[in-house]
């Protein structure tokens, strides 16, 4: 038995060790691989960067493009003996820089490539292409910048980066290098995914003298780069470019919405940026400015921004009191006997109570559907109501995200019952403690997307569509995405709905939208004015609308910091919005001069010391092309020079303080 055994294991071993002597053999005498590798000396491994996907708007014009540039790498331990100095003289940069990103890359990996030198234009690498014969282990990869033909939307865009230490350690599956861009806010971010493609790989046979030899194995390893795929918006530019030039010296935030199907027709932040400045090497010097700068550009007002909503929330306590039987339209309440203030005109009903925005008929709706419960002590009513009345408010999308396709979106603040039990105490708050929620003051904070939508939900008598900024994705941008049809119901009676968009309507022609700044010849326009409070300087303006009333096309929320009434610099600003996109052109044009002409200080830009800095300027000529590749800050051109902004204060006429809410 043990010889039997002994000769088994013995075969065992002569079959493995004939395998590796046929392997062997194939590998060093038939397949001529190695002996290749072996004559000429090394393999150059070329990663090849995929342009990134374009943007498009509604109309197929283009919101953002590539420009292709070069990027030079550097492999230090593939770095001989060079003159130094020649090399710095033919990149144009310092000594001390080239010795401080040799000690980066050699900290980042002596054998991986690391980025020595980012966007030489096409141009630069003609010019110094042949040169790099004598400067071993740098190497040239065709990479691009982006650009920004329509100058607009730049926090919804947002901006690409070199991806960041802890994003490029935090990769499950390794994708980016060190240096690689990286789409860091807005839709860039959002979409990076599809944005960036897929890179591709050349192997290329290299001899001991660093001469390209040709492709290896005729090419069988290399892959091909994939270009990133296109975004296709919802966006209209040419509705987004009057309000970028409505809002010239002004900081607040626009965003206009079809209601049918919740695409974004127009969505800015201000005061906005050329999105250009964040694109090429001047990124760490325009970026420091926008920063600094006190009134904020960088921040995206539309969907991260906190406001109270004011008066354009009374629509929905009307509807929640409808809804549950508090009031019917032909509920009449006498101004006065309110802890609100009236502003002056006559008692009514709900219609001429939106028409007016009467706060005294408002805290009467809220207290009416407050107390509508058979319990009879006042601080156990309140929870038992407010509980019944959030569940219903949040319907319309407040106090949660609407999951518009931005990586930035709030929340805001609807405050239930648990919120103020923490802050007075279980049973020891009652309606006198929240009342200032009637009108839209108080604990209540909201976003501008969220008073778009819910223009949107009233003009759709009752249900909003997921708003979103990208209809389709890839070659044919065809085809809504699923995520992007999803609709929402507030559960409220379609027959309520109308009993405030009469009111609405009159609202914009003969109420709180004076002196006629919202009526445009041919179209119905629905609107509701408000007056959002601020702890320091005027109120915010804020209006919201939709249009046509029957069959409507577009709803928007315009606020406007620091202005004052709702009626006198946001209206103007929406409805001029509103005439654009269904007109395709603007007839009322000395209220379009007056709103371009008309400039606010706010209160963050007098607390710096007076107006904030001007944001610079670039003119088509510097965004073109990508700037010098020396990495210091080139001189200004006096195309770049600053003009300064006009800067004045609003005063509205004393005979409108009463009936402009």
């Amino acid at each position: 038995m043990f010889q039997d055994r002994k000769q088994i294991i013995l075969s065992f071993f002569f079959l493995v060790c004939t395998i590796y002597a046929l392997r062997l053999f194939y590998l060093q005498v038939i397949d001529d691989t190695y002996h290749t590798i072996g004559s000429t000396g090394a393999l150059k491994k070329e990663v090849q960067i995929p342009l990134r996907g374009q943007i498009y708007d509604r109309n197929g014009k283009l919101l953002v493009a590539n420009v292709d540039v070069y990027d030079m790498y550097v492999t230090p331990y593939k770095v001989k003996q060079m003159d130094t100095t020649t090399f710095c003289r033919l990149f144009n940069i310092t000594r001390s820089y080239f010795d401080s990103t040799m000690t980066i890359a050699k900290s980042y990996s002596r054998n991986r490539a690391t980025l020595f030198l980012r966007q030489l234009s096409k141009e630069d690498y003609a010019r110094v292409a042949d040169a790099m014969v004598s400067f071993p282990g740098f190497t040239f990869e065709l990479s691009f910048f982006r650009t920004y033909p329509a100058r607009t939307m730049a926090n919804a865009l947002g901006y690409i980066g070199e991806i960041s230490k802890k994003a490029y350690e935090a990769q499950e599956v390794e994708y980016y290098r060190s240096g690689d861009y990286i789409g860091i806010t807005g839709l860039e971010k959002q979409y990076e995914m599809d944005l960036r493609g897929r890179r591709g790989v050349k192997f290329t046979m290299m001899n001991v003298h660093g001469e390209n030899k040709g492709s290896y194995s005729n090419g069988e390893y290399d892959t091909l780069a994939v270009i990133g795929k296109n975004l296709y918006t919802t966006v209209d530019v040419e509705v987004q470019q009057l309000a970028d030039s409505l809002f010239q010296g002004k900081t607040g935030c626009a965003v206009a919405i079809e209601p049918r199907t919740g695409e974004i027709l127009a969505m800015g932040s201000y005061p906005y940026y050329d999105p250009n400045m964040l694109s090429g090497k001047q990124f760490s010097k325009y970026f420091k400015e926008l920063y600094r700068n006190p009134d904020k550009p960088l921040n995206d007002r539309v969907a991260t921004g906190f406001f109270r909503p004011g008066s354009t929330f009374k629509l929905v306590q009307s509807l929640v009191g409808l809804q549950l039987g508090s009031i019917t339209p032909e509920t009449f309440f006498v101004c006065g006997n309110a802890p609100v203030k009236c502003h002056g005109h006559p008692s009514g009903d709900l219609h001429n109570a939106v028409r007016f925005s009467c706060n005294p008929y408002f805290y009467q709706v809220f207290k009416k559907t407050m107390s509508a419960t058979s319990e009879t002590n006042p601080f156990k009513a309140a929870p038992i109501m407010l509980s019944k009345w959030h569940d219903m408010v949040e319907k319309f999308g407040y106090g949660q995200k609407l999951g518009i396709d931005l990586p930035s979106e709030s929340s805001g603040l609807l405050p239930n019952v648990k919120y103020y039990d923490k802050r007075y105490g279980s049973n020891q708050w009652k309606f006198s403690n929240i009342y200032s929620l009637s009108i839209g003051e108080g604990e209540i904070s909201v976003n501008m997307l969220k008073m778009a939508n819910l223009a949107a939900t009233i003009a759709n008598r009752g249900y909003w569509v997921t708003p979103h900024l990208v209809r389709g994705v890839g070659q044919n941008g065809k085809g809504v995405l699923p995520e992007h049809r999803q609709v929402h119901r507030t559960d409220i009676d379609p027959r309520h709905f109308e009993a405030i968009i009469g009111g609405m309507q009159d609202a914009v022609e003969r109420g709180t939208v004076g002196g006629g700044a919202g009526i445009v010849e041919g179209i119905e326009i629905c609107g509701k004015t408000g007056t959002s409070q601020n702890k320091k300087g005027k109120d915010n303006s804020i209006f919201i609308a939709f249009a046509p009333r029957y069959n409507p096309k577009i709803a928007i929320a315009v606020m406007v910091q620091n202005a004052g009434f709702g009626g006198s610099v946001a209206a103007p600003i929406a409805t001029l919005m509103i005439e654009k996109y269904l007109k395709r052109k603007i007839e009322r044009t000395a209220i379009k001069e007056r709103m371009l002409n008309l400039s606010i200080r706010t209160v963050e830009a007098m607390a710096a010391g007076g107006a904030a800095k001007p944001i610079p300027v670039l003119t088509p000529e510097s965004t073109s092309k990508p700037t010098p590749a020396a990495p210091v800050a080139p001189t200004k051109s006096k195309k770049e020079a600053e003009k300064p902004v006009k800067t004045t204060f609003i005063k509205p006429k004393e005979e409108n303080l009463n009936k402009t809410k």
